[in-house]
């Protein structure tokens, strides 16, 4: 190795990278949003982990893109995530997307014309089915499933609408 004269030069490039490493790190430390907040699967396949890391092994792989998940913890480019049915475990920020979607819950959910009770149905979503979410207020919700749209009970979806 060169001889570097007295250290200082190289004191201050070790002082520099240090303040950028701690920099970028604290960067992804805190969330855009608080939590818990909404999200969707943006892949058709989507690895939830148990541990926050690629060295931690799946414990489910969702195969199902726009599913509605709720997060409920943020640890760099890690989300702690829920599904509809409780389940939690750690997914990458990658996988996720804004986009406000919904799964039905209730046996079968009637899409009306409509955001009203006597509005006529449009089509007839059962259980499981995923939906995109729009306007909701009132205790309804646009439902879009591959454009069949109508009005949704709030109450019948788990997802983007406070449930």
């Amino acid at each position: 190795m060169g001889y570097l004269g007295n250290g200082t030069g190289m004191k201050r490039i070790l002082l520099g990278a240090g303040i950028a490493l701690a920099t970028v790190g604290t960067a992804f430390a805190a969330p855009g949003k608080p939590v818990p907040y909404w999200a969707s699967l943006s892949q058709d396949e989507a690895r939830m982990r148990v541990g926050p890391s690629l060295d931690y092994p799946s414990n489910w792989v969702y195969r199902r893109r726009d599913l509605p998940v709720k997060v409920v913890q943020v640890l760099g480019l890690w989300r702690r995530i829920e599904d509809a049915d409780g389940t939690q475990g750690w997914m990458h920020v990658r996988l996720l997307s804004d986009t406000p979607t919904g799964i039905v819950r209730a046996g079968v959910a009637p899409l009306r014309e409509s955001p009203r009770e006597g509005a006529r149905a449009l089509f007839r979503a059962e259980r499981g089915v995923v939906g995109r979410l729009s306007d909701c207020s009132g205790g309804w919700c646009s439902f879009d499933v591959k454009g069949q749209r109508g009005y949704v009970k709030a109450s019948d979806v788990w997802g983007a609408v406070g449930n």
